[in-house]
């Protein structure tokens, strides 16, 4: 008895000490707490408050309690209550800006450049699958883990920097959504009535918000649809040839005078503030960050909800990409297409019908207007409330996104208003502008997405870290060959080339202390090797 007493004893005194190296264990693993778990909602801004989030109902069975790692096996219905994010993410990428991107690259193209936009389409998914990864594995969105990882003046270069990226996108889709109304009312409305037209979806965003996410999301999946109708009507309509539709996207094809496209077609993919956005997005769900296996669970559900979403925007920018190389490749108009004429080109062409195709481009831009300016001023909230950690009340800080926004967008317009040319040229700058910012959204996704400190043990392996880097690196260059072909043909004067210069070295210097900062590099051959040479010199 005194035997059985003291073995006991001795077994209950070894149990703190294996329940301290468990726990000990589990805080390695999982993200640390001034990360993962979010602050006071008093305190600090959140991306969704608590009641606001979408709690996903599920059955604790006696493994799912005791172990932290249990994944619960796969369900449709909970497929459904995480579909909404994804959804959202995609609109940046069937935007009017990326919108003229393809109908150019269709016109002066033809079918050569499908295949890009495809794997475009497959780098932009990885990006934003990283992106939701940080969320969901974190519990804060990427524009507040900025601002906790990096000093104070870095993180208001970085705040500074999306917000241009954010207001350049933004004038691009009150243009197209002000573009397609005065298409729809016959020239009636001139570009600046639409454009106060559009800033009015500052307050429709408002108003849906408080009946919920869910009704949000419901709301942008009929504008997504109704994309998809129009620009699917008229891909029946104009019966492209189905043979070369799957050479363009089998056969990697590219030539001298299609670079400029195809630069473009990449460079519309990766969307600055879309990134920013989507980290967000994900915590709508309420998820426990401190179980592994719920978050797992989350992170499989948002891929396939993302891969989905990503898939229906490849096809509707496959449709206007092939209705346009159908129907102006080859001809005398189709370097002189653009957002502002393509309705009026397409009626020259095809006619008018039972529905004039005019009148679908133009439904179909301006749900593509709305949709994106709404999920533009969804993302200003987050990065401003990420960033400067402001706790505003909704409407104000919906109201001060869209003013930034709006104010410019309405000199635009009233400037540029009868000039088609200008509107061209604008648009060039605007591109220009969003490229420039691309490095400020993926440095710091790429880093925080590879720390162990930051992620746990939701840290990117090596391989898929390589790969990752390796697209970042592909798209920068990419977007730099865009911005330094841009500069070269507008860039006039030395003084403003002296500027430019000065700017480019600031704007390199930047980028390498974000890198090296974060130490999140990974090798590479090319660094080996260069190692192994500094070693053998200094032997």
């Amino acid at each position: 008895m005194n035997s059985q007493t003291r073995e006991e004893e001795e077994s209950s005194k070894e149990d703190p000490d294996k329940e301290t190296a468990a726990e000990s264990e589990t805080k390695r693993l999982l993200p640390s707490e001034s990360h993962s778990s979010s602050p006071p909602d008093d305190e600090n801004e959140v991306a969704f408050e608590s009641r606001e989030k979408i709690l996903i109902l599920d059955v604790d069975t006696p493994e799912s309690i005791q172990n932290l790692d249990f994944v619960p096996p796969f369900s449709w219905k909970k497929l459904w209550l995480f579909t909404g994010p994804g959804f959202l993410m995609s609109i940046a990428f069937l935007d009017p800006g990326n919108l003229e991107g393809d109908l150019q690259a269709g016109a002066i193209a033809g079918y050569s450049l499908l295949w890009l936009l495809m794997w475009a389409t497959v780098m932009g998914l990885l990006i934003q699958l990283l992106s939701v990864r940080v969320g969901v594995a974190t519990g804060r969105h990427l524009a507040e883990l900025c601002r906790e990882e990096y000093p104070t003046w870095a993180r208001y270069v970085l705040w500074f920097m999306a917000e241009l990226a954010l207001i350049g996108a933004d004038i691009q889709e009150v243009i197209g959504s002000a573009i397609a109304i005065q298409i729809l009312s016959n020239g009636t409305l001139p570009l600046w009535a639409g454009v106060l037209i559009t800033a009015s979806d500052c307050f429709m965003f408002l108003f849906l918000e408080n009946y919920g996410v869910r009704k949000l999301e419901a709301v942008f999946a009929v504008l997504i649809v109704t994309m998809a109708l129009s620009f699917a009507w008229m891909f029946g309509d104009t019966k492209p040839s189905g043979k070369e539709l799957l050479i363009g996207i089998l056969v990697p094809r590219l030539g001298s005078k299609t670079i400029r496209q195809a630069v473009g077609v990449v460079g519309c993919v990766i969307m600055p503030h879309n990134v920013f956005l989507h980290s967000a997005l994900v915590q709508s769900r309420k998820i426990d960050p401190k179980k592994r296996g719920r978050v797992q669970e989350a992170l499989n559900y948002y891929s396939i909800e993302s891969s989905v979403a990503l898939l229906v925007s490849f096809m509707i920018n496959l449709f206007v990409t092939t209705v346009f190389a159908k129907g102006f490749y080859g001809t005398k108009q189709a370097n002189n297409i653009g957002l502002v004429n393509a309705g009026q080109y397409l009626q020259e062409k095809y006619g008018g019908g039972l529905f004039p195709i005019l009148y679908i481009w133009g439904i179909g831009l301006l749900a593509a207007g709305q949709s994106s300016t709404i999920t533009g001023t969804y993302a200003g909230q987050f990065i401003m409330g990420g960033f400067l950690n402001l706790r505003l009340k909704k409407w104000v800080r919906a109201l001060i996104t869209r003013s930034f926004a709006i104010v410019p967008t309405i000199i635009v317009a009233i400037v540029f208003n009868t000039s088609e040319a200008s509107l061209d040229i604008l648009n060039e700058w605007l591109n220009v502008l969003q490229s420039i910012q691309i490095p400020f959204a993926l440095i710091p996704l790429l880093t925080l997405v590879s720390k162990e400190q930051v992620m746990g043990v939701f840290k990117i392996g090596p391989i898929l870290e390589r790969v990752a880097w390796t697209v970042a690196a592909l798209v920068i260059i990419i977007n730099g060959y865009l911005l330094l072909d841009f500069f070269v043909s507008e860039v006039k004067g030395l003084l403003f080339g002296l500027f430019i210069c000065a700017w480019t070295a600031a704007y390199i210097a930047f980028i390498v202390y974000l890198v090296s900062r974060g130490g999140a590099l990974p090798s590479t051959l090319f660094s080996i090797e260069l190692s192994k040479r500094f070693s053998a010199t200094g032997s």
